[in-house]
């Protein structure tokens, strides 16, 4: 099991200048107490999760940090021409000294579809196309591509990634064509806050029975550690309150474009059941350190090589660095 931090940038208060900076001391401190890894997402147009540029942020923590693998979770790949995604991967594989994971996620967002003019219909085929365009820029020359949805001529990037290897990962809400394509490349998985072990172990049967081989997992969990659960609970469900509301806000009926709309009301039933605060909470790493620490044995009995982001879950940043100083010192031996 690797332990890693999952970053989304929350702005709950103060200036956005201030929340970004708390985000990426955060991401420091992690390096510091040695988790494993940090994972930054992305959001456009949110004035809640300002995070609609992960590549600049991991430019910056690669400087600050020394050992931490840093992976984006992940790219909305849709919204990319690949050639220049793949650069820059490369670039910050080289920078960081070859620490990047590189995730994708198709997106799904209502403004991100109308501004990036992407059909949600397509966006699931688009993200295949352009993960598949990245991943052969990346370890591959005179590359092109003739796809649906993604198409150049023949190109070398320059400079490659560091690592001769660099691990790609796509985001499957347990959705079988995704997991299908991860088969077929060898891609390892990313799920949600809200995903079940259930959908994750179905997703690894699914996947091993087409690769030959278990994939690898990032499995994303609230985490809130306390001296009593009760104390952990009342400081995790107010800031995930907050954030499934900023993040269904985004999906609302008045942002949404009128030329596709039959077809919006689906994707926002969709979005209301990803993002489930209630669904966050059951799954998530709360309550006293030995609470924690029983969840995390649960997840690692049944996913024993699973890369495990936790999301400290309060408005306070202080309270979210106390959160890894007690996970180091409470928890962490004892797994």
């Amino acid at each position: 099991m690797k332990i890693g931090l999952f970053c989304l940038s929350e702005h709950f208060g103060g200036t956005v200048t201030e929340s970004i900076a708390d985000q990426l001391r955060l991401v420091e401190l992690a390096d510091e107490l040695g988790f494993d890894e940090a994972w930054l997402g992305e959001h456009h147009f949110n004035g809640f999760s300002v995070i609609p540029d992960p590549a600049v942020m991991i430019a910056y923590a690669a400087a600050r940090t020394k050992q931490i693998r840093l992976g984006t979770a992940g790219f909305l790949a849709p919204f990319y021409h690949p050639v220049r995604l793949a650069e820059s991967i490369a670039v910050l594989d080289q920078i960081s000294g070859g620490r990047i994971n590189a995730g994708f996620a198709k997106g799904g967002f209502a403004p991100d579809n109308k501004h990036f003019n992407r059909d949600p219909d397509d966006l699931r085929q688009a993200m295949f196309e352009t993960v598949e365009a990245v991943d052969d820029l990346l370890h591959a020359d005179n590359i092109s591509a003739k796809g649906e949805f993604v198409s150049f001529g023949q190109v070398t990037i320059k400079p490659k990634p560091l690592q001769q290897h660099l691990p790609i990962f796509v985001a499957t809400f347990s959705n079988p064509d995704t997991i299908r394509f991860a088969a077929r490349r060898g891609y390892g998985l990313l799920f949600s806050q809200g995903a079940s072990l259930t959908e994750c172990l179905e997703a690894q049967r699914l996947y091993a029975s087409l690769a030959g081989f278990n994939p690898e997992i990032v499995l994303m969990r609230v985490f809130c550690v306390a001296e009593t659960t009760e104390s952990a609970y009342r400081t995790a469900r107010p800031a995930v309150d907050h954030f499934v509301k900023s993040m269904r806000a985004v999906s609302a009926e008045k942002m949404q474009p009128a030329w596709n709309r039959q077809n919006y009301d689906a994707i926002l039933r969709e979005r209301e059941a990803f993002f489930d605060g209630r669904n966050f909470i059951d799954q998530g790493v709360i309550g006293t350190p030995q609470k924690c620490l029983d969840t995390l044995n649960t997840i690692r009995r049944a996913l024993p090589d699973v890369h495990l982001i936790l999301k400290p879950s309060s408005a306070d940043p202080g309270q979210n660095r106390a959160m890894l100083y007690a996970f180091n010192t409470k928890i962490r031996p004892q797994l």
